[in-house]
């Protein structure tokens, strides 16, 4: 099987295709300038010359919460744009699988956790990401839409918790809270500092899974990818605090200060945990432990530093 993989630069698209089964497709990994997203002329040039049997689409401009408030309009509009092209190309060239990876940020803000798949669009966005949520949620629905359309379109969402891992960005102003927790643990230890801030309470709650189970996951969604729900969340089925995360990984860093609390800062949904029930019935399960998955991404990230 042929496979097209966008971002395949990104952290999601790295960890797909150093997984042991990547060697059993022919996957297409093109960058930017060999397929840039919000060209639609390009998109669909390159679909008709390689001519993919599935599409996995992992491209996007993706931060942490200090990335999407300084700059909403292009994390919806590049993010809207980029699933828009390369989704109708793909049904323009009768391409009949679809993996749309999208995110839990597109459910409510208010919805009752766990978050079931059905709850998308049944409440109000939260508004510190809701460029990239709307983003997400046009996409996840136009993939019903094509399928509606003509049921031989199999073109389905994948919906992952927060991720972290392996080829992760740890800028503290551009990145997800454990790569960017990571680093300012790092860099605190490093310096001899004695104390870290912590944005809110700390008492958030928040579910990650490492990347490198997305990635396993994906394999196992494209061996059964016809009976694969429409919608279907991926995650653990269980979250920590804020607090929670930064004590493990200050224990992994080897960090032995304080932290304190910044009251004055904002601290996003107070949880965002996936209902994996459906996951459950797929028959799949992430694999890798929290200790685990943060002794890996820690030794990634001094592995970046020393080259």
């Amino acid at each position: 099987m042929k496979i097209l993989i966008t971002g395949s630069n990104g952290m999601v698209g790295q960890n797909i295709l150093e997984h042991p089964d990547a060697s059993s497709y022919e996957l297409l990994t093109p960058n930017r300038k060999e397929l840039n997203l919000l060209d639609a002329l390009q998109v669909e040039a390159y679909l008709s010359q390689n001519q993919p049997d599935m599409v996995i689409h992992a491209a996007g401009v993706v931060g942490g919460i200090q990335a999407n408030i300084a700059e909403p309009v292009r994390f919806l509009v590049d993010n809207m744009q980029m699933g828009l092209n390369i989704l109708t190309a793909s049904k323009n060239a009768d391409i009949e699988r679809f993996m749309n990876l999208s995110s839990s940020c597109m459910y409510p803000r208010d919805a009752k956790n766990p978050l079931a798949e059905e709850l998308i669009l049944k409440g109000e966005l939260e508004p510190t990401n809701e460029g990239y949520a709307l983003a997400k949620v046009a996409s996840t629905r136009l993939c019903e839409y094509i399928h509606r359309e003509n049921n031989a379109f199999l073109y389905k969402t994948v919906i992952p918790c927060n991720l972290y891992g392996r080829h992760d960005k740890f800028d503290p102003k551009h990145s997800h809270m454990i790569p960017a927790v990571i680093q300012k643990i790092s860099d605190a230890k490093n310096r001899g500092q004695k104390e870290i801030d912590i944005w809110g309470d700390g008492l958030a709650r928040r579910e990650f899974m490492y990347a490198g189970d997305l990635a396993d996951f994906i394999y196992f969604a494209i061996q059964n990818f016809e009976v694969m729900p429409q919608n279907i969340n991926v995650g653990l089925g269980h979250d920590h605090t804020i607090n929670e995360y930064y004590t493990e990984i200050a224990k992994v860093i080897g960090f032995d200060g304080e932290f304190v609390h910044d009251l004055s800062k904002p601290v996003g949904m107070k949880q965002k945990l996936i209902d994996d029930t459906k996951l459950k019935a797929f028959g799949w399960q992430y694999k890798t432990s929290l200790q685990e998955g943060l002794k890996a991404t820690f030794q990634f990230l001094k592995e970046q530093e020393n080259v």
